[in-house]
């Protein structure tokens, strides 16, 4: 099951004068709502514009970040640039469309309905042509002779418009893309020694340049830079100094190290990159246990599989890659042959519990909110806006590029199954209310600092039917905090789309935290509701609304996040906590907690 699907449960009310004894919840299929219901927050506009039979059109001049109007189905007037609606195109002709439409000095005009589609179509071309086929139909352009007065140098500056574009956009991402990297070089020695362009877009030509230097572009025939920086991966290492650093993004080539157990639960540490194959890491495994002379007799050939704290085993197909970040919480990867598969169990450490004191209960609510807030910030920043796409577009084929979005779904569950653990684990029961009382003030700490994704993930946890038939826990909350619960409750919840959420989002002001599982929701339900090409047309519109979310993203990151942060020692004590929570994934062994806690039947 993916991320997304475990964390997009409908919530319940699990107040005890409501719910006495709730049933145990099972996870919900992906929601499919009806797409000629009513959407609030002006979703309704994305979900139902493309049924199969529709005419294709373009949008209208929006408003890039926000929320904006539908657009109206009347061509904008020609005073707007001389900017009509794009007409459909087949998917090799959209780029050339795209250039025409381009203003002589490139898409600046801020409101230009060209600049729009320009955007659209950079954000959204992978739907219907890969990206080393869209940059070399943008090289074909510029080199294409025009014997029209003018007519090739404005196709000359509307391709300069377009690569300046894509760079900003992409950055990072081409680092991984060494066909598409050697394109671009190509394009850009070609404009380099286009004296035409110098005279009015001089400006541009260096932007370009600065751009091409930092983005870092990776060819072929180059040579990898030596001792490239090894990235610790959050949950593989339990060490202060490592999760204490502020994140940064991973790309598949990045390097991380590993633990890889053995049936008999040793392990050996391997360095490897993190889009690698199965069959790589079992390479690297083998190597290391050649050292070994108990494994030097080896002969049986190496399968590589995830356990769960549960117990649950999923043999990894050597084709597979970037395994690493799709690891469940408490899931580890163990080496064996497939005679010795049955007896593979989960780690001691991850059946083991010992009831006992955290730093929850030292720490003030203010601090562990605020040091959730700041670290999932850092997460937040390190996805990529086009991951979201390529995360509900492309599948496994785009992995490579959706490592940080799936560590950041990771990392709700996390959240989610700590509230359970952390109350589960506290045996008194005077304690564990007060406990309890303390999450609830956390949760809405969260959401003053306008972190929605820890708040969603809070109240997510605390519907846990594990920790909502505690009778007697929820009888001692205060009234007051059983009020806000509720009042929480009814933010988070999901009837007519989430309407509740999308409203008080609407009302937010960067920068914030959305709650991410949803925005990736609306993605795949447009997916899923319309096509992509019809009779061989692109579909301009669904591009536009895919466009429109990912801009929604961008506008929530607009301004950086400021907390006060103290450097003291307490302090620091409780960044490590909050960023290496110690959480029980396994549903059953939270049922039995529950019961030794409060017996069937209170």
């Amino acid at each position: 099951m993916k991320p997304l699907e475990k964390l997009l449960k409908k919530p319940g009310s699990h107040l005890p004068a409501r719910a006495p004894v709730p049933a145990p919840r099972q996870s919900l299929p992906r929601p499919t709502e009806d797409p000629a219901a009513p959407q609030p927050g002006g979703e309704s506009r994305c979900l139902e514009l493309r049924p199969p039979e529709a005419p294709l059109r373009s949008p209208e001049d929006p408003s890039p970040g926000g929320d904006r109007e539908p657009p109206s189905p009347e061509p904008p007037p020609a005073s707007r640039c001389g900017c009509g609606p794009a007409a459909p195109a087949p998917p090799e002709r959209l780029l050339s469309a795209l250039l025409e439409r381009l203003p002589a000095s490139g898409a600046h005009g801020r409101g230009c309905g060209a600049e729009s589609l320009l955007d659209d179509i950079v954000l959204t071309h992978s739907l219907f042509l890969p990206t080393e086929r869209f940059l070399q139909q943008l090289h074909q352009h510029f080199v294409l002779p025009r014997w029209e007065d003018g007519a090739g140098l404005r196709r000359k500056r509307a391709v300069l418009a377009v690569l300046l574009h894509f760079l900003e956009t992409y950055k990072g991402l081409l680092q991984e893309e060494e066909s598409a990297g050697k394109v671009i070089k190509e394009l850009y020695l070609l404009i380099m020694k286009d004296t035409s362009l110098y005279r009015d877009l001089e400006d541009e030509i260096l932007k370009l340049h600065r751009l091409v230097e930092t983005v870092e572009l990776k060819v072929a025939d180059e040579t990898p830079p030596p001792n490239k920086q090894v990235k610790p991966l959050f949950r593989h290492f339990r060490r202060i100094d490592s999760c204490l650093q502020t994140r940064v993004a991973f790309r598949g080539s990045d390097e991380i190290f590993c633990r890889v157990y053995m049936p008999d639960h040793s392990y050996v540490t391997i360095r490897s990159r993190l889009s690698a194959s199965v069959q790589d890491i079992l390479a690297s495994v083998t190597e290391k246990l050649q050292y070994s002379e108990e494994q030097s007799t080896r002969e049986d050939t190496l399968i590589l599989v995830t356990v769960a704290s549960s117990g649950e085993k999923a043999v990894l197909q050597p084709s597979e890659e970037c395994v690493f970040t799709t690891l469940g919480i408490n899931s580890h990867l163990f080496a064996c042959t497939r005679d010795t598969f049955d007896s593979l169990v989960p780690l001691p450490e991850e059946i083991q519990v010992v009831p006992g004191d955290t730093e929850i209960h030292r720490a003030e609510p203010e601090d562990i909110a605020n040091h959730l807030t700041a670290f999932h910030w850092e997460l937040f920043r390190c996805i990529h806006e086009l991951e979201f796409v390529d995360y509900v577009f492309h599948g496994e084929r785009g992995r490579r590029e959706t490592a940080n979005l799936e560590l950041l779904l990771q990392r709700c569950s996390e959240v989610q199954h700590w509230v359970g653990t952390e109350l589960l684990l506290c045996e008194a029961l005077g304690k564990r209310a007060q406990l309890l009382k303390k999450l609830i003030k956390i949760a809405a700490i969260c959401k003053q600092n306008q972190d929605m994704l820890s708040f969603y993930a809070i109240v997510i946890g605390l519907n846990n039917a594990a920790i909502s038939r505690l009778r007697l826990t929820w009888e001692k909350l205060p009234g007051k905090f059983k009020n806000l619960f509720r009042k929480f409750e009814n933010l988070t919840d999901p009837c007519r789309n989430h309407k509740m959420y999308r409203e008080v989002l609407a009302k937010m002001k960067p920068p914030l935290i959305p709650f991410v599982p949803l925005i990736l929701k609306d993605l795949t339900f447009l997916h899923e509701g319309s096509k992509t090409l019809l009779d061989g047309l692109v579909n301009v519109e669904k591009l536009h609304c895919i466009a429109e979310k990912v801009r929604t993203i961008r506008k929530y990151r607009s301004r950086p996040l400021c907390l006060e942060l103290e450097a003291s020692p307490s302090q620091l004590q409780t960044k490590a906590y909050v960023r290496q929570l110690r959480v029980i994934d396994n549903q059953n062994l939270l049922f039995e907690l529950s019961f030794k806690l409060e017996p069937g039947g209170q």
